[in-house]
């Protein structure tokens, strides 16, 4: 057990390493921290090369986000 704080958390937690892969009805997810369950893939290895795929599309969308908000501080 560590304790591993991300960038964003705004508290120190302890996390818990667990298998983020899993099979349902012979399909292939992924959770992530969020909570959500990401697939169906129809291999472990396709599972496993869309964690970091999707890790880029929740910066990319983080980093979206920021931009507005901070298109909006300026122009309100």
């Amino acid at each position: 057990m560590a304790s591993i704080q991300r960038a964003k958390d705004t508290r120190q937690t302890t996390y818990f390493r667990s298998e983020r892969i899993s099979t349902i009805n012979g399909h292939f997810f992924f959770s992530t921290r969020e909570g959500t369950l990401e697939g169906p893939y129809f291999s472990r290895d396709e599972a496993e090369r869309q964690v970091p795929r999707y890790i880029a599309r929740m910066l990319q969308s983080q980093a979206i986000l920021d931009s507005r908000n901070r298109e909006n501080d300026l122009s309100g």
